[in-house]
């Protein structure tokens, strides 16, 4: 079920909007549609809710110690949080990225105390990484500047059996909100079917766009009757479908525009993914503040029925 975020009404967004356009930071056309503020999904089995735009951090956080790209991504974050933006994705597997973050937070919180309040902070532990369980956790929260993550995973399912284990057991110490496991590219579908089953787990992170809809077939139904919560990753198919659209010179029907409220293929895409009622919040990624702003945009109702989703899903396959 959908439900409003009555704490960033449409009049504030229009307000941190037309901030940012007249600094340059955002193009001067930048608005949301009307409807109010970003639309939130129940997290299953809690009380609480999450905005269905979150965003991921691969490759695009990865900067190290540049400081202009340091301060960019600070920006970035900054305005994802102004727009009611709640959870932000990374892992040890992306390099500088928990860095980054740590970084970002720093000085936007002592800026602007209170800024974080909303944040839904995701991370992964991945064997690759070295050390244990505990000891990568540790460390990510240090790189975070984060005394607790809401949300735990393990990264594309490395000794998966091992890392749930003790994240199970951190969860019921109350060292984290949920515990999860991710996968990506329709990889290894079967075995993580097994763990929706059989593992007591939140949440599952997929695969899941508007040409990459194997996850419709077994997954996502099972994560509607276990109750848990879906992350789509790859929602743009690492940017191949907004670039091939530009390249094709493709232009949104008038029944997007209608039906959907959208102004943009990002909006488009988006749409798609978190109307289905399973998915809980798609994760794209961006390094443009322009590009951030239409992903929040994709946020705000009206969503498509399943009706017009049937009917985007025909035109992508058509192309």
């Amino acid at each position: 079920m959908l439900h409003r975020v009555h704490r960033l009404t449409r009049r504030h967004c229009l307000k941190l909007l037309a901030g940012a356009a007249a600094a340059g930071l955002l193009p001067a056309w930048s608005g949301f549609a009307a409807g109010g503020g970003p639309l939130q999904k129940a997290i299953p089995n809690s009380n609480k809710t999450l905005p269905v735009i979150g965003m991921g951090t691969w490759r695009t956080f990865n900067v190290g110690n540049d400081p202009k790209l340091l301060a960019a991504r600070t920006e970035l974050v900054k305005t994802f949080l102004q727009l009611g933006g709640g959870l932000i994705d990374s892992s040890p597997m992306y390099g500088s990225a928990p860095d980054v973050m740590g970084h970002a937070l720093s000085q936007l919180v002592k800026a602007q105390p209170g800024i974080a309040d909303n944040l839904f902070a995701a991370e992964k532990v991945w064997s690759p990484a070295g050390g244990s369980a505990r000891e990568q956790v540790a460390a990510l929260q240090q790189r975070w500047n984060m005394p607790r993550f809401d949300l735990l995973q393990v990264h594309n399912l490395s000794d998966w059996r091992e890392h749930l284990a003790v994240l199970r057991d951190m969860k019921a110490a109350g060292k984290v909100g949920y515990i999860g496991v991710t996968t990506s590219h329709g990889r290894r579908h079967r075995e993580v079917e097994q763990i929706m089953n059989s593992e007591g787990i939140d949440f599952v992170q997929l695969t899941y766009n508007i040409v990459e809809r194997e996850a419709e077939k077994r997954l996502l139904p099972l994560a509607a009757e276990q109750g848990i919560a879906v992350i789509a990753n790859r929602p743009y198919n690492g940017g191949s479908l907004i670039t091939n659209l530009k390249r094709r010179g493709e232009r949104l029907s008038d029944w997007a525009v209608d039906e959907c409220g959208c102004s943009s293929w990002a909006e488009f895409l988006l749409k798609f993914i978190v109307s289905h009622p399973a998915v809980s919040c798609a994760i794209p990624a961006t390094t443009k503040l322009a590009h951030l702003q239409e992903n929040m945009r994709a946020g705000l109702s009206p969503m498509p029925s399943a009706r017009t989703r049937m009917q985007m899903a025909r035109f992508f396959d058509a192309l």
